[in-house]
């Protein structure tokens, strides 16, 4: 029982990180990535709607956006949503497509977005120790029948073994994006 407990929070800190991963990468770097726009949610017909599910996203260079709705009604509402979000970008509406162009960084958009990829970071590393909480007590809870007290202080040690490597694997993933973002 208790290594399915231990399995179990493994693969939640797995996910934890790959939630992590997607987070960092609607965080804009300097160049055009549809992934951007993942997080932008459309008035669409009075229900919040992923941008995604109503346009085509591609990327015809490395710093423009091209949003193509599939309904072209739509295309004030993407427009709208793309102004309220934080991305800080000015779609251009030609009638059929928005485009977004993406500016280069400035040194101070940077040391933003390296504030912001640390934010991340930090609520990535709650999420794994909040797993370890979970964790932990679903053993101390087992100790008072199933696995004896030396058994549960064991897998304790284990669990935090496991969440030091994923806390590491955090470090990693927050010290890539911020050195993609200081580019150049």
């Amino acid at each position: 029982m208790p290594q399915t407990v231990k399995k179990n929070a493994e693969d939640r800190m797995g996910k934890a990180i790959q939630a992590l991963q997607r987070d960092l990468s609607t965080l804009r770097a300097g160049r055009a990535v549809p992934a951007l726009l993942d997080r932008i949610q459309v008035e669409y017909y009075g229900a919040p709607t992923p941008l995604n599910q109503l346009a085509n996203i591609n990327t015809p260079d490395s710093r423009t956006l091209m949003i193509q709705p599939w309904d072209k009604s739509s295309l004030a509402d993407i427009e709208r949503a793309i102004q309220k979000s934080d991305l800080g970008l000015t779609p251009s509406n030609d009638g059929n497509a928005i485009r977004l162009v993406i500016p280069a960084l400035t040194e101070e958009r940077r040391t933003e977005l390296v504030k912001l990829t640390k934010k991340f970071g930090e609520e990535g590393k709650v999420a794994v120790r909040n797993i370890r909480r979970d964790a932990n007590d679903d053993i101390k809870k087992m100790e008072k029948g199933e696995i004896s007290e030396d058994e549960s202080r064991g897998h304790q040690e284990e669990i935090q073994k496991l969440t030091d490597k994923y806390i590491a694997e955090v470090d990693k993933v927050i010290a890539v994006k911020e050195k993609e973002i200081m580019e150049v």
